[in-house]
């Protein structure tokens, strides 16, 4: 038995280019986004508010990356009511809302992203084009 897991986590030089690739699609499809990065303790390692987004859409941005990164999936898809009760409990750093998904490199997570400001087809369009430019997995 060993006294010690391996984990391994973004880095800071990937989640900019993956808050880069991210903006460049919200621009695209003229969404602006808050876009949140987290290590896989939930802790942000780079963030963004595009001109434009909602403001309260950080703090769901956040949330939604910082679920994601804790359930080593994409949000969006808890029951209603145990997203609410997870988000009181949590004091609001865990959401129900889609826009969420982990950043995993060969099924090992590294990470999470989570977007607001769009519809929860837009925020999870955005995360997956920041996920593509760094070569996580697809989710």
């Amino acid at each position: 038995m060993t006294g010690y897991t391996e984990t391994i986590c973004i880095s800071h030089a990937a989640a900019l280019k993956a808050l880069e690739a991210g903006t460049a699609h919200a621009s695209g499809i003229r969404v602006p986004q808050c876009i949140v990065i987290v290590d896989p303790s939930g802790e942000t390692v780079a963030s963004v508010r595009m001109d434009g987004a909602k403001y309260l859409s950080m703090h769901t941005a956040r949330a939604k990356a910082r679920t994601a990164a804790s359930i080593n999936g994409a949000t969006g898809d808890m029951p209603v009511e145990f997203g609410v009760a997870a988000g009181i409990a949590s004091q609001g750093g865990v959401t129900h809302l889609p826009g969420g998904l982990p950043i995993r490199f060969n099924g090992r997570i590294a990470g999470a992203v989570g977007v607001g400001s769009g519809t929860g087809e837009q925020d999870f369009a955005v995360a997956r084009a920041a996920l593509a430019a760094i070569g996580a997995d697809e989710v």
